[in-house]
């Protein structure tokens, strides 16, 4: 009998040195990963990607000899960890040695910061001129800002997203508010993604290599969409809206007997069905909310009136009641209850890796679902160093290795 092999893997012929930390890099890399480039990740022998150190909370095992933070195994699944120095003259020939063996390198150094170790995109395309290098930044490689170290929390100020996030002006709570995800350091990383696998697609075509300029403010800038829109075509800065939204109407959070709901009313047929189960039928017919533009203009009018309806049921009543009625809505889970609902767990949105140190970890799965070269999960985020020798070994033989002390996690 023939055993099943593992399925082939989108990416498997690509090597990856990802040099970057935090979020936005790793969580591209971790991307790549997925989809089966080899990742190896360079880390600083002493204390590694800064958010093995962000806590808590950590996973450890039952010793408490070895922990890790959960921030950190969020981005670094499928990944090889490579402890070097870069700033010393052993750690950059080592780096060297690997680009020449690699497809896609990957930094957020500050602007020119790697250009004092000769490990810029200048250096090592003359190297290696089939690199794909990206660059992640907060403001790109030009403009004013340029030298400026970029957080995901200044760019969702900076950026214009938190004036639209928040309570609107004059209730309760009014200000503005960044989204509860470092939403812009995710958005960046799929970006990143985006223009590396484009950029390979072109060397495929012209055998060569290019730089990919990713800054968290062009994305931040760009993912505005509508509301960025809005105000090009109106010359009228988006004001906060809570949960509503500026376009639609009923499209936001509202109360009920027992806790909230969500009613994202998406055309007039749908409002028509909701005043039915809601047993005010004639608002469908009255002229200021016959249609989403009316209703739009006489917002101020119509919630209050629904706000009044909502209470009287509740949330589970709601959703019953209007999903037999195809009118979209759904609850405001707690992340205790999105790991529980049944669509969730049915999709395997948890998944389970093995991990070197603490036997195994919990994990959230790739959305990406590929008929012919699924995601495989491989592995947690290895331990600082795990993988040094063995890489420069096989990939680097030339180049000095790190002592075991450099290569053990703090």
């Amino acid at each position: 009998m023939t055993q099943d092999r593992p399925s082939p893997r989108s990416l498997q012929h690509l090597r990856v040195l990802d040099l970057s930390r935090v979020l936005a890099g790793p969580w591209a890399s971790q991307m790549l990963a997925d989809l089966g480039a080899e990742v190896l990740k360079i880390e600083h022998p002493a204390h590694g990607d800064d958010t093995r150190g962000w806590g808590p909370p950590f996973v450890a095992d039952e010793a408490g000899a070895h922990r890790e933070s959960a921030y950190f195994l969020c981005a670094n699944r499928n990944k090889r960890s490579v402890a070097l120095d870069i700033a010393t003259a052993e750690g950059q020939a080592a780096v060297r040695a690997l680009v020449l063996q690699s497809d896609v390198l990957i930094e957020n150094f500050k602007v020119g910061g790697l250009a004092k170790y000769g490990l810029d995109y200048a250096s090592l395309s003359a190297l290696n001129p089939r690199l794909v290098y990206c660059s992640i930044t907060g403001f790109g490689q030009t403009g004013p800002y340029a030298q400026r170290p970029g957080y995901d929390f200044m760019i969702q100020g900076l950026g214009g997203l938190m004036s639209l996030t928040g309570v609107p002006d004059g209730e309760p709570g009014a200000g503005p508010m960044k989204v509860g995800v470092a939403l812009t350091d995710v958005l960046t990383g799929l970006h990143a993604v985006t223009g590396i696998l484009a950029a390979l697609a072109w060397r495929d075509r012209s055998g060569q290599g290019q730089h990919v300029d990713l800054a968290l403010l062009d994305v931040q800038v760009s993912c505005l969409a509508n509301q960025a829109m809005n105000y090009l075509v109106t010359g009228q800065s988006p004001a906060r809206l809570g949960n509503a939204h500026p376009s639609i109407v009923p499209y936001q959070s509202f109360p009920t007997a027992d806790g909230d709901l969500i009613l994202a009313v998406g055309n007039d047929t749908q409002f028509a069905a909701f005043c039915r189960v809601a047993g005010h039928p004639g608002w469908a017919a009255d002229e200021r909310f016959a249609t989403n533009a009316a209703r739009v203009r006489h917002r101020a009018t119509l919630v209050p009136l629904l706000r009044q309806a909502t209470v009287m049921r509740s949330t589970a009543e709601w959703i019953t009641l209007l999903e037999a009625a195809n009118v979209p809505c759904g609850p405001i889970n707690t992340l205790e209850q999105v790991f529980a609902d049944p669509h969730v767990v049915a999709r395997g949105l948890r998944v389970e890796l093995p991990h070197a140190q603490l036997g195994t970890v919990p994990g959230v799965a790739s959305p990406l679902r590929l008929s012919k070269t699924p995601v495989r999960y491989d592995h947690a985020a290895p331990t600082l160093g795990a993988d040094t020798q063995a890489v420069l070994q096989a990939l680097a033989p030339g180049a000095p290795t790190p002592t075991k002390q450099e290569t053990t996690t703090p």
